[in-house]
């Protein structure tokens, strides 16, 4: 177990936050204030951003879509530019803060942004960036990754770099209130699965990680067996963290990860616009089930120490259909429907985007090929 961890990012948790963004951000910084469809001027929290920043020069760019394209955010990329933006604030979930990374990153490139998740372009600069998070969900208000799509090709790329890791985070759980009853259930299991991608490997003695990330499996647990007493503080404050712990970085240092499901499920959101969280329950069960042989050990760990299963011979099978029951309890679908054509054709479509991105040796074994994936796909799609 070797690795190297640090999460520079400031956490400002818990109920009347938001306020103390005037003493985060630089003094005398020219603000962008980045944010979604409006929610924020419904929920109160735009007019507690703007009491914060009465002494600062700021303005406003809305319209961030939930899967962020560059179409979009090449708009707010130009006004950093011409307006010299030294400062962004992200306001929203993780769509939001995903394409602030990447607006902040490109406004110190002058070349295409989308170099920047083709690998393209590697980033050596970027506007500092702060978060105030609304929809928990992806963690990303603490962690250096986006995730953006280019609508015009439909590609949904990934991209890492410690220059775009927010500078602070501020996590208000009070702001959870308003929130669409699908965006719960999407950051519950959106959750979840980030756990599982650096959990369900295999085994390597690493007792802090293991045991972390299945209490935070088990908190998750909990919170959808109590959904329906989620109009509460301690609930929202429960989800909040316990869907920022699960990317920070902390429970997947020193273990092997897997993120397949990701990758396939990212196919799925660019071609039929499926919710990102979605789409991982649509592809983790079959993933895991074709992928058995390599993650048994773990699964009949988590079977044994998150779900209390008895011990048996199907004990990994048994923890896939307990995975599956979940999502399920939580009315989650794990069977893709979205597509509107052929079930083949789908499948087709599907392999093709891998296969143009270059995922084709996915899972922490490199096992995950597109013959794996083919097969996966075969009892996902409906």
């Amino acid at each position: 177990m070797k690795f190297s961890y640090v999460n520079p990012t400031l956490i400002q948790f818990g109920q009347g936050q938001i306020d103390s963004i005037k003493t985060l951000i630089p003094a005398y910084s020219n603000v962008l204030v980045i944010y979604g469809g409006g929610s924020i001027k419904r929920n109160g929290v735009y007019d507690q951003l703007s009491a914060a920043l009465t002494e600062y020069q700021w303005q406003e760019f809305s319209g961030v879509e939930p899967n962020p394209t560059v179409e979009t955010l090449n708009q707010a990329v130009a006004i950093c530019k011409e307006d010299n933006i030294d400062f962004i604030l992200a306001v929203g979930g993780g769509s939001v803060i995903d394409g602030s990374k990447y607006v902040a990153a490109a406004a110190k490139y002058d070349g295409d942004g989308w170099d920047i998740p083709t690998g393209k372009h590697q980033i050596k600069d970027a506007i500092p960036i702060g978060a105030i998070l609304t929809l928990p969900a992806t963690g990303s208000e603490s962690n250096s990754g986006s995730v953006v799509t280019k609508a015009e090709t439909q590609d949904k790329l990934a991209f890492l770099n410690p220059l775009v890791q927010p500078k602070f985070a501020v996590m208000d759980p009070d702001v959870m209130k308003t929130l669409p009853e699908r965006q719960l259930i999407n950051g519950l299991v959106d959750a979840w699965v980030h756990v599982c991608e650096q959990y369900i490997t295999s085994p390597a003695g690493n007792l802090v990680q293991d045991g972390y990330a299945e209490a935070l499996l088990k908190s998750l647990l909990v919170l959808a067996k109590d959904y329906d007493n989620r109009d509460n503080d301690q609930w929202r404050a429960n989800l909040m963290w316990t869907a920022n712990q699960a990317l920070n970085g902390l429970i997947g240092s020193g273990v092997a990860h897997d993120w397949a499901t990701h990758m396939i499920g990212h196919e799925l959101t660019a071609l039929y616009g499926v919710d990102h969280a979605r789409s991982l329950a649509i592809v983790q069960p079959s993933l895991l089930r074709n992928q058995l042989a390599y993650k048994q050990a773990k699964l009949e760990q988590m079977g044994r120490n998150v779900f209390n299963l008895s011990e048996s011979v199907d004990l990994a099978t048994n923890t896939i259909d307990a995975i599956e029951a979940f999502y399920h309890s939580l009315n989650v679908a794990t069977k893709l429907t979205e597509h509107n054509e052929g079930k083949d054709a789908a499948i087709d479509k599907v392999i093709g985007q891998l296969e143009k991105h270059g995922m084709t040796q996915l899972g922490e074994n490199q096992a995950i090929g597109l013959a794996q994936c083919r097969e996966i796909l075969a009892q996902a799609v409906a």
